[in-house]
């Protein structure tokens, strides 16, 4: 049986380790396919042109994790609408028919709900272009597979953080971070619950929903995710200030669904990984 990563970045190759360790074959489509590891078959491939590479006839699950080349309109639309439409192409055309196609989108499709709890029931109201672009390419994945026999499953992660995605820490470190002079809820998700979730939803026996959102426990406020990583450092916390429109959107992300698959968090709270990555780098903590 055979994985087919379609985006093998840094969330996608660690997915595919993954995946790997657990015994499966796994083909990773990338521009630089000889930056992956050997575990990984890497194979040339921009899944923003049409012409891409043969699928691998035993193919089980394919994993679309893409990204933006950039914050434009253009750039998102060219990686999210276009990849999923490209690599549907490409199933149909080589008439492989995987049991499980997962598309990584993210909470944004979910705009601003002003601190309210938001889970799978909740429908999208994008604030942005990048929300609205996200929703398009979901909704391209649940009608094309519609009625195929192929499982379409779209997980909206939270803000991934993790080894290399360290901007809060880094903001505090250089004096640049502020806290919200209102209450601002955020949500996010470590690198490797993230990598984690992929290959449990596209493993586990039972049948899966066709969204999950993929957060951890704790939608935490951002002046208390500021304050903690502060005392961490050792620092001053931040000082208090109006930012205006909250990044993301003000909202509280239920994990409930997700963890009801019987998945587990190694970082149930910003808490642990954060503790995680600075003992990473050298930085004590209390």
């Amino acid at each position: 049986m055979t994985i087919l990563l379609a985006g093998c970045g840094d969330l996608g190759t660690e997915a595919g380790l993954r995946f790997a360790a657990a015994g499966h074959r796994v083909v990773g489509w990338r521009r630089s396919p000889d930056k992956l590891p050997a575990e990984i078959e890497g194979v040339a491939a921009n899944l923003g042109a049409p012409d891409l590479p043969p699928v691998p006839a035993d193919t089980t699950a394919v994993v679309i994790a893409v990204a933006a080349d950039g914050p434009t309109e253009e750039a998102y639309r060219t990686a999210y609408v276009n990849g999923v439409v490209h690599v549907l192409d490409a199933l149909e055309r080589d008439g492989v028919a995987p049991e499980r196609v997962l598309f990584v989108s993210s909470t944004a499709v979910y705009g601003d709900a002003a601190g309210a709890w938001i889970d799978e029931s909740v429908p999208p109201e994008p604030g942005g272009f990048s929300g609205r672009i996200m929703r398009e390419a979901e909704d391209l994945l649940l009608k094309r597979l519609k009625g195929t026999g192929t499982t379409p499953i779209v997980l909206r992660l939270g803000g991934i953080y993790g080894p290399g995605r360290t901007r809060l820490i880094d903001q505090v470190r250089s004096g640049a971070a502020v806290i919200p002079d209102q209450p601002r809820y955020t949500n996010r998700i470590h690198r490797d619950d993230a990598a984690g979730a992929i290959v449990h939803l596209c493993t586990m026996a039972a049948e899966p929903a066709s969204v999950y959102l993929g957060v951890d426990d704790d939608p935490a406020e951002l002046g208390d995710v500021l304050r903690f990583l502060a005392a961490e450092l050792e620092m001053t916390p931040p000082p208090k200030a109006s930012l205006g429109d909250a990044r993301g959107g003000n909202k509280r992300c239920s994990n409930a669904l997700l963890r009801g698959t019987g998945f587990s968090f190694k970082y149930p709270s910003f808490r642990e990984g954060y503790r995680d990555i600075l003992a990473g780098v050298g930085v004590r903590h209390p």
